[in-house]
């Protein structure tokens, strides 16, 4: 890798580096040298002129990502062996018989912030969340080829709309190869159709592989409300295992058809399932005398950034009142936030007023997070973004 320049921390803010938290702030900065732009790699040196390591550049809150600490050589296989170190621990996650998608890299968890990429069987899709990565998409796209070697048959490249655009034209494209869509997969033996360049995110949600499966095993003879469904994950388990009716609710008519797609490719009539194309609100609204024995609220993320904090709890908790007044008694609520700057205590706190709101007697049964192919380093707290809670409601 070739570093293009240097900053220099001001006195007393190398701590944090020293603890390997992988973020520098653009407050702690005293010095940049010239010339360096957005995407660069820079060598950054504490206030006593001590190298305390390399990352990716952007002017911006959060200015360096730091992606090597110490003074260790970045050689050409910097993204190789970090890719090969991520997928010996993916390999002894999952067997490919009956799951051949996950994340390969998770970017702070994985030692490589800014960086998504996503497997779906024979398929790497890849999303930057920084200038740094963007610039270093090619290099990327090699290391996977040498990697997966004739595993892979494309990588795709989806960093439109995580990039702010302006600074460079940003376009989603295949960097490698190219395959038809949708493209199944499996997921603990479930088929699910993905559709990396149309779909949300990089195709679909991964991250609530170990959620579902839980949902699953709750849902024999139960009726199952599942809102915010996406492409139905949480539904296509509920009736593998049971559920006597499903109901599943999108506000995007774009979702529901993905929805009955794989309803169909796992095998399920028409008659077995119902789907609304509606706000989840809205289906409250229009449906308050239909309750459930399962209730699921998985939202998009309420907050982005920390000035969106208190709008977000204010949602949470909006959500969460009108969810658990659809809950049949000794029924269940999952409940999910996404918001990285939502603790699990804020969003404690959030379902908590919910509940007094309605008056019910609710208990905590599980405590819910990401599932192993999403790790957060024990030094970046912060990559533990996903908090659920499963609620007896009586």
């Amino acid at each position: 890798m070739v570093v293009s320049g240097s900053i220099s921390l001001k006195k007393e803010k190398e701590h944090s580096i020293k603890r390997f938290h992988p973020w520098v702030f653009s407050g702690a900065i005293a010095y940049t040298s010239k010339n360096i732009k957005d995407g660069d790699w820079v060598s950054v040196y504490s206030a006593d002129k001590k190298l305390l390591g390399f990352g990716h550049y952007q002017q911006a809150t959060i200015s360096v990502r730091m992606l090597q600490f110490g003074a260790a050589d970045l050689g050409k296989e910097f993204y190789l062996l970090k890719f090969k170190n991520a997928l010996k621990l993916r390999e002894s996650l999952f067997d490919e018989e009956s799951t051949n998608c996950y994340r390969l890299i998770h970017g702070e968890g994985d030692g490589l912030p800014g960086l998504i990429i996503d497997w779906y069987k024979g398929a790497a899709v890849v999303q930057a969340h920084s200038w740094g990565m963007h610039e270093d998409r090619f290099k990327i796209a090699e290391a996977l080829q040498t990697l997966l070697g004739s595993c892979l048959n494309t990588v795709y490249y989806k960093s439109q709309s995580t990039l702010a655009n302006g600074k460079a034209d940003i376009k989603d494209e295949y960097l490698f190869g190219m395959m038809a869509q949708p493209h199944a997969v499996k997921e603990n033996n479930h088929t699910f159709l993905i559709d990396w360049e149309s779909g949300q995110k990089t195709g679909f949600f991964l991250d609530q592989r170990d959620n579902r499966k839980m949902i699953g095993d709750y849902a024999n003879g139960k009726s199952v409300l599942n809102t915010f469904c996406y492409s139905g994950g949480f539904s296509v388990y509920a009736l593998n295992q049971g559920a006597s009716l499903v109901h599943s609710v999108d506000a995007s008519a774009k979702a529901i058809e993905l929805t009955k797609r794989n309803f169909m490719a796992n095998g399920f009539s028409a008659e077995q399932h119902a789907c609304f194309a509606l706000d989840t609100f809205q289906f409250f609204k229009e449906h308050q005398n239909l309750l459930y024995d399962i209730v699921i609220l998985d939202p998009p993320a309420f907050a982005k950034h920390r000035d969106a904090k208190h709008q977000a709890i204010k949602g949470y908790t909006r959500l969460n009142a009108a969810g658990l007044q659809q809950v049949k008694s000794g029924g269940f609520l999952f409940t999910f936030s996404c918001s990285q700057v939502i603790d699990h205590d804020l969003f404690l706190g959030a379902v908590t007023a919910a509940a007094i709101q309605t008056g019910r007697e609710v208990r905590v049964i599980h405590r819910l997070s990401q599932p192993p192919d999403h790790p957060f380093s024990i030094y970046h707290p912060e990559g533990e973004y996903l908090k659920g809670l499963v609620l007896h409601v009586s």
